[in-house]
Order: C-alpha cells, then sequence, then structure tokens
C-alpha cells in the first residue's frame, strides 16, 4: 500500500483540480483548479520516472552502470515542455479574466450570463 500512496495522493490532487474546475463560479478559483490540475500530472509523470537508487543517466561516472539502475529522463523532459505550455495557458488565462473583468465588472460567471444581452 505504501508503493501506491503518492500514486493516490497525485490523483486526489487532479481530483480536487477538476472538483474546482467544474463546481467555481469565480474565474479566479477555475484558473487555480486549472493550475492545480497541471501540477498534479506533472507530479504523476515524474512518479512515473522515480527508480529507487536510480541514477540520472547523463551524469554517468565512468564506471558502468546498469540500464536497470537508471531513471527515465523522457518524463522529465515531458515535464520541463509542461512547465512551460502551462505558464503560457496560466497567462492567458489571467489575461482573459482581466479582460472579462474589464467587460462586466465582476469574476462571477453566472452573473456574467446575466449581463448577456
Amino acid at each position: 500500500m505504501d508503493a501506491y500512496l503518492p500514486y493516490i495522493l497525485c490523483l486526489v490532487l487532479f481530483c480536487i483540480g477538476i472538483y474546482a474546475v467544474i463546481s467555481k463560479r469565480n474565474i479566479i478559483k477555475i484558473i487555480i483548479g486549472v493550475i492545480i490540475a497541471e501540477y498534479a500530472v506533472n507530479l504523476f509523470l515524474i512518479l512515473v520516472a522515480y527508480r529507487a537508487g536510480g541514477r540520472s543517466p547523463i551524469f554517468s561516472s565512468t564506471q558502468e552502470i546498469l540500464p536497470e539502475a537508471m531513471v527515465d529522463p523522457l518524463p522529465h523532459a515531458l515535464v520541463l515542455t509542461s512547465i512551460v505550455i502551462g505558464l503560457a495557458t496560466t497567462a492567458f488565462l489571467i489575461a482573459l479574466a482581466v479582460r472579462l473583468y474589464g467587460k462586466y465588472g465582476t469574476f462571477d460567471i453566472s452573473r456574467m450570463r446575466e449581463l448577456r444581452g
């Protein structure tokens, strides 16, 4: 059970982010939910690449290291890319929220629907 605990906690974190996106009416809270879900996915990718006692294939010494003792570098590269994409997405969502606030004067989505027309 202890081996699966980080994965379960990662799933809980992802569910919290999705819950915030689906159930909240405030745009800022929705943006925070998207950020939490992104971090949960990044954490999951890092957990998939983790290997107890593993070594990075880049920083290998002159000794021969077995491939079974190396961590997988591909998920780490995916997480770095995901961080950049997440930053751009967050910047876009915040810019969108600022424009919506400028037009409607509120961050509440249900209030924006009432003001339509």
